[in-house]
């Protein structure tokens, strides 16, 4: 009893000295947790997988539930990922095997199609004609969301764990177990760079023109490449013992004109960097749904908004961060 009396104390006082920001405001959007999440780029929509209560679209603006999206009638589809069109029209949300094109506006569906392989990681390209499909099989593919059908196919040599793309979509980079993350011309399905590491890549990001990138991987480094000129603009400075136990960012987002990035963590961590210097310039710390539970919340999806930032917790939580 004394033993826990004595840690609940070191628990609110390591609580009490931790002077991180924290959100100005958050809402419930899973009572039970997320599985995954997307947010547009303005930051006025989100995206929930929810562990058990199925999909949703949110209005960040206002904290409003829009639609209930599920991929069948009558059931709570568990979404594993989902993303927007940059031209704010439509959606895209995805389970292990099936995906659904959502018009943003009616909250109707458009299309439903069987994915070629398991799918780990999505991205639309920028009117939502394509989707790039990160796939456990060892390929990232360009669908045809429209009409159906693999356009091109960008190899690796195991699962294809997180893409993104370029602002006018011209440019794809994957990011895999292989311990690569490649640069794609998405025309021609050519690879423009590589980038090696010494663990598998968990993380990759491309700024909006396409001329600044990260990749992250596990036990690694991670970090920021100017693609112009093929060379590393540096490591993002990470604490030795993070590295040591794989903990990785979980996600990351270019502002839209490339001089800033934001990051979020598996430890309920959110920082703000500067791309040019590699410093970091803000951090905020996103609440635990129960403070003296050992379970945190991973960051699951990040969007600057004006002048605040918008971040989703694995816990169930959109937050906005100023």
């Amino acid at each position: 009893m004394k033993w826990k009396a004595a840690s609940l104390l070191l628990i609110l006082w390591l609580t009490a000295c931790d002077s991180t920001p924290t959100p100005t405001k958050s809402i419930e959007v899973a009572n039970k947790g997320a599985l995954s999440a997307s947010l547009d780029a303005t930051g006025q929509y989100a995206v929930i997988g929810s562990i058990f209560e199925g999909g949703s679209l949110w209005r960040v603006t206002d904290f409003e539930r829009l639609y209930n999206w599920n991929h069948k009638a009558g059931e709570q589809s568990t979404l594993h990922a989902s993303a927007f069109s940059a031209d704010g029209r439509w959606v895209a949300t995805a389970t292990t095997h099936t995906i659904v094109f959502w018009d943003l506006q009616s909250g109707q569906a458009v299309r439903f199609w069987n994915a070629p392989a398991e799918i780990l990681d999505m991205a639309l390209t920028p009117t939502g004609d394509f989707a790039l499909l990160g796939l456990v099989d060892g390929s990232a593919v360009i669908f045809d969301i429209k009409r159906g059908g693999i356009a091109r196919t960008l190899r690796h040599t195991n699962r294809v764990r997180k893409v993104s793309l370029s602002g006018n979509g011209k440019l794809a980079l994957t990011g895999s177990e292989d311990h690569t993350a490649i640069l794609w011309d998405t025309d021609t399905s050519t690879a423009l760079q590589t980038f090696q590491h010494e663990d598998e890549v968990q993380m990759v990001a491309l700024s909006e023109d396409g001329t600044r990138a990260l990749t992250a991987a596990k036990y690694d480094k991670a970090v920021l490449w100017n693609l112009e000129t093929g060379r590393a603009i540096g490591n993002i400075p990470l604490q030795a013992s993070m590295v040591k136990r794989g903990l990785r960012f979980t996600a990351a987002r270019f502002s839209s004109d490339g001089k800033q990035l934001i990051t979020g963590r598996p430890d309920e961590i959110v920082q703000l960097w500067d791309v040019a210097s590699l410093s970091e310039l803000k951090r905020w710390r996103l609440p635990k749904r129960e403070t003296l539970q050992p379970t945190g919340a991973s960051v699951l999806a990040l969007a600057f908004a004006g002048n605040h930032h918008v971040a989703v917790a694995s816990n169930g939580f959109i937050h906005i961060l100023k």
